[in-house]
């Protein structure tokens, strides 16, 4: 499936009594995102105060809080983004009637995620758990370099953790995390601790596609600031591109010769029969790029190939008029040392 697609939308063939089934499925996810963010008087997976998704911890005694450890956890919510752009509603009226009403009567559950009845471009909607001001504040953190933006990619956990260990202590009993880029330092939890700072490929993957959709309901005017701090304002597309540029020098060979993801391996790095031999890791350490883990994960870090190709052979004039349809349009290359954009206006 191309990345920037998704099952948002019923194909032509799809039998009408199929429609019922698809808008359950929509108020099953409006429930679902609304108690994620926060509903009635119990707490949700939102904190305002730190503008993020955290796990919350629930003790027999009814008590609840938040435990404030900045990891994938707080971007998942980010990765439930779909457009739709009207397509199944003009077929299928009923639909549209259906989710009115069931919005009519929530209006709490409108008021907690964003409005699914907003129109962005191209009279596009858009179904997500973060509204425009959540969604801001989510990006501030994840394109912090000093957070969770790694040169390699998207951190599994932020580096803000390696001198500021989140400490909890529950039943008399200490626990901690602290930021680990590679492999763990301890036998917790069989000496696994490779979702405390590692790269992951396939959820930078969910992140592109996020960004995309998010892109084409807002647009060229929605932008933030990349990396945070930088001062350089990106779109979302530019920010997608850029995450993906990143995830690529993992593999790309640096400006002396070496390629990150073979770390200090010598034999990989220097010798003429084995460098250019490029191995896809399970995951890759969080600060250098180095792969980790089974040497041969293609099965989801080869998804690199593609994230490089869609940005090679897509522009955002085409995100921005065909949506997620533009993900299977192909164009010819991207020059070297231009931008999609400027392959495009070369080409006009």
């Amino acid at each position: 499936m191309p990345m920037a697609t998704s099952g948002s939308y019923l194909p032509e063939t799809t039998e009408p009594g199929y429609a019922e089934m698809a808008i359950k499925f929509v108020e099953h996810y409006m429930w679902i995102a609304s108690a994620m963010v926060h509903l009635g008087e119990d707490i949700g997976m939102w904190n305002e105060e730190g503008g993020f998704f955290y796990d919350v911890l629930r003790l027999p005694n009814g008590e609840a809080y938040h435990l404030k450890v900045r990891s994938m956890v707080g971007l998942l919510p980010l990765c439930a983004a779909t457009t739709f752009d009207g397509v199944a509603m003009a077929k299928y009226p009923e639909m549209n009637e259906r989710l009115r009403s069931f919005l009519e009567a929530r209006p709490e559950i409108r008021a907690a995620i964003h409005d699914p009845g907003m129109v962005g471009v191209a009279g596009r909607r858009l179904a997500s758990i973060l509204d425009e001001p959540k969604l801001r504040r989510v990006l501030t953190k994840m394109l912090d370099e000093n957070e969770i933006f790694s040169p390699y990619g998207i951190r599994s956990l932020s580096r803000y953790h390696a001198k500021h260990p989140y400490v909890i202590t529950v039943g008399g009993q200490e626990f901690r995390v602290a930021y680990l880029p590679a492999e763990s330092d301890s036998g917790m939890f069989g000496g696994n601790s490779n979702w405390r700072g590692p790269i992951w490929m396939p959820v930078n993957a969910l992140i592109i596609r996020a960004l995309l959709q998010y892109y084409i309901y807002y647009g060229n005017e929605f932008t933030v600031e990349c990396p945070t701090g930088s001062g350089r304002q990106m779109n979302l597309y530019q920010v997608a591109e850029e995450l993906t540029r990143r995830l690529a020098n993992i593999f790309l060979k640096d400006q002396d010769g070496r390629r990150p993801v073979y770390g200090g391996t010598r034999k990989f790095q220097e010798d003429p029969h084995w460098r250019d031999l490029i191995l896809f890791y399970e995951y890759f350490h969080g600060d250098n790029g180095a792969g980790l883990g089974a040497s041969h994960q293609t099965g989801w870090t080869g998804v690199i190939a593609r994230a490089m190709h869609l940005f090679a052979t897509s522009t955002t004039e085409q995100f921005l008029t065909l949506g997620r349809k533009a993900a299977a349009v192909e164009v010819e290359p991207v020059q070297s040392g231009q931008s999609a954009d400027a392959n495009d206006h070369a080409r006009q």
